[in-house]
């Protein structure tokens, strides 16, 4: 089927409208015959720097990696001009957040369409080369996207003077060691440049002074992926995408996991609701159970209860519900499964990925799980519970020297909101007098 058009209506899903999960990814001649690499060509022939920057601006692009900064105004940061002189563009690839696959997806269904947008975005920030850091353990997706890129190296959409102009931009695929600090986009340079992949001090920011000290502009692959439909079809176009559900413009890769009966990733209007990805997408809950908890968009993120399926999945409502959106794939929990080993098992997690650096982070995630593991033997003590109260506060935002150990209290400070009774379950019993 032919998709050519933005009136069609596969076209209000942009991202998956090529993928065909059991025929495999288009080659070049198929994607270039369903509008591939229209975009970077209407870009470099009538568009300059910044008209794209502008566009991607009024589309209002918020990242689609958790934190949800428009994209349009991160790379208004990096400086332009002719004196700017060397810059770098990096995907972030490195999907290592817990109930997070949607990244994997886009990458192996579709790698033409990454390929399309790390060239078009490093021509709208005058990049000089582009790095795509991808998770190490995705081999199919490595394989899939050096082969789209030999491809594109050999028609000329990459290399020297791409498609004629004077502008030159050379693409590489980098996997990475299995870090999930590499999602930090410091700590992804650090790792990128040959070094421990510890967080950086900011400022300055990447876009001032990032790979090799040069500029650099860092996006998920999800935001990327978007740009060559924003430029190609228009802002507008991209904010009826939301189809009124959400002030946020455009689709949202969004996903289930957990005890759900259909778990998977799905492309949808931006604002869609929890409710809607569960019971209809996903469903409902797996052998007739009663839904308990939920994240919103990976471990990094506080739990949310049944009452709060109906809001919308956008930036501003869940941070209003006291969380995150994240990445908005959703996990589950059923009513029979204890959030006491449910936080266990994600701090275990947190512990084992921090990278050390600072002392809160270091210490204080396996301290956190030593308390919890006493708690789910019905050996805890009562202080205990003020213990963890007070990791959630020395842990938090302003405490660390990155985001790592705040993200891992939020569904520890989260559970023991919601339910401290499951805690004080596991508490140690009195010892019975002789």
């Amino acid at each position: 089927m032919s998709l050519r058009s933005a009136a069609d209506p596969h076209y209000q899903r942009p991202l998956t409208r090529l993928i065909d999960r059991a025929a495999g990814p288009l080659d070049l001649p198929g994607f270039e015959a369903e509008n591939g690499y229209s975009s970077l060509k209407k870009s470099v022939r009538e568009y300059t720097p910044q008209q794209i920057q502008a566009i991607v601006k009024d589309a209002n692009l918020r990242g689609r990696g958790g934190a949800g900064f428009p994209a349009g105004v991160k790379w208004s940061l990096v400086p332009m001009g002719p004196d700017a002189g060397e810059k770098y563009l990096v995907c972030n690839a490195d999907e290592m957040e817990p109930g997070t696959f949607k990244d994997r997806l886009l990458m192996e269904q579709a790698p033409h369409q990454l390929i399309e947008a790390m060239i078009l975005v490093g021509y709208a920030i005058q990049a000089t080369r582009g790095y795509i850091f991808l998770r190490g353990e995705y081999i199919v997706a490595a394989d899939r996207l050096n082969k789209a890129l030999a491809e594109a190296r050999a028609a000329g959409y990459v290399g020297k003077n791409v498609l004629g102009s004077e502008w030159s931009f050379e693409l590489f695929v980098h996997t990475g060691a299995g870090r999930y600090i590499c999602g930090e986009e410091t700590a992804l340079i650090n790792s990128l440049e040959g070094r421990r992949a510890n967080p950086r001090a900011k400022p300055p920011f990447p876009q001032i002074a990032g790979l090799w000290g040069r500029p650099t502009v860092v996006n998920n692959v999800e935001t990327l992926m978007n740009v060559p439909h924003i430029v190609l079809n228009g802002a507008d176009w991209f904010k009826g995408l939301s189809q009124g559900k959400s002030k946020d413009a455009g689709t949202k890769m969004y996903g289930c996991s957990g005890r759900a009966n259909k778990t998977g990733t799905w492309e949808l209007p931006i604002g869609t609701t929890a409710r809607e990805l569960l019971e209809v997408h996903a469903g409902g809950m797996r052998d007739g159970k009663k839904l308990k908890a939920w994240l919103p968009g990976g471990a990094s993120t506080d739990f949310l209860l049944p009452e709060h399926l109906d809001l919308a999945m956008d930036f501003d409502t869940i941070a209003k519900a006291g969380s995150r959106m994240g990445t908005g794939l959703i996990a589950v929990v059923a009513e029979d499964q204890s959030m006491v080993s449910a936080v266990r098992n994600l701090e275990e997690f947190f512990a084992r990925e921090s990278c050390g650096w600072c002392t809160p982070c270091r210490d204080g995630l396996p301290w956190s799980v030593k308390i919890l593991r006493a708690f789910e033997a019905g050996q805890g003590q009562a202080e205990d519970l003020d213990v963890l109260a007070k990791l959630t506060k020395w842990l938090g935002p302003g405490k660390t020297f990155c985001a790592h150990a705040p993200g891992a209290m939020e569904p520890l400070q989260s559970a023991l909101k919601y339910f401290r009774h499951e805690f004080e379950a596991g508490l140690a019993k009195p010892a019975k007098a002789a």
